[in-house]
């Protein structure tokens, strides 16, 4: 279900998908949207009366450095979980303290350019939606975690809110029950805001120097690129649970995200 905000133009509840026993996902659980620099007082508000207690911000350190770390860090009332899908250097500061980086080049703030993913598949972005749960595994069950332990809602984002909230939104789905078609349709239904997502993207001193010139073509979610994803985890590992046991999952996170999840 698609939320209208002042500042957002990805923003969905994944509530009312399907489940394969012939259920649904519950609405008011889980939420996936574009970043929230822009956040207005009317939008927190709407947060606010959604239900969201908890936020996970999967930019890079960089990313939260260049763009900040948006405005719900100084509310009292919302949690921010920052956690990266990219390898980074421990050692590097994640609060956007100091000097931003990309002062002549803002292309330093993105960890993804030029990155040769660490997982090989056919379709180039699955390659790297497989290379977030093997180069940062920590930061998928945190994710995941945080989901079902939540004390309200969980909003998930990243920059654009397509491809490493897609992933960590679908795996949740998928782990709660969700027909695989029904996580391939709403991973695709971003491209219905793609336009948008640029034109917000390319308003940032961060993001504007790597979109620009690229057509909009390169950046849709296709939903071949989810069914691929999806494919290769269920005939290399057996199915999302077995392969995020191999990660430190538990029967036990299972259950209590299942719980959080259906309605």
């Amino acid at each position: 279900m698609w939320l209208e905000f002042d500042s957002l133009v990805n923003a969905r509840d994944l509530g009312g998908t399907p489940t394969a026993d012939g259920g649904a996902i519950a609405e008011g659980r889980l939420i996936r949207s574009d970043n929230l620099q822009a956040l207005t007082a009317a939008d927190i508000v709407q947060l606010r009366e959604r239900g969201v207690s908890d936020v996970v911000d999967l930019r890079s350190g960089p990313e939260v450095r260049s763009e900040g770390p948006g405005p719900l860090l100084s509310e009292d009332d919302f949690t921010v979980h920052h956690l990266s899908m990219f390898r980074e250097d421990p050692a590097e500061p994640t609060e956007p303290e100091g000097e931003l980086p990309g002062e002549s080049s803002p292309e330093a703030a993105l960890p993804w350019v030029g990155l040769t993913p660490s997982v090989d598949h056919e379709n180039l972005f699955a390659s790297h939606y497989l290379s977030y749960l093997r180069d940062r595994p920590d930061s998928v069950v945190a994710a995941l975690r945080t989901i079902g332990e939540a004390k309200g809602a969980t909003l998930v984002h990243c920059a654009a809110g397509k491809d490493r909230t897609g992933t960590i939104t679908a795996l949740a789905l998928l782990l709660a029950g969700a027909e695989p078609d029904a996580v391939v349709a709403d991973y695709a239904a971003s491209g219905e805001r793609m336009q948008q997502i640029v034109d917000k993207l390319m308003g940032t001193r961060t993001y504007a120097d790597n979109l620009r010139g690229r057509p909009l073509s390169s950046h849709m979610t296709n939903p071949e690129t989810m069914a691929g994803f999806i494919d290769y985890i269920d005939s290399e590992h057996g199915g999302v649970e077995p392969m995020l046991e191999s990660l430190g999952w538990t029967d036990g996170d299972t259950h209590t995200l299942r719980t959080k999840l259906r309605a």
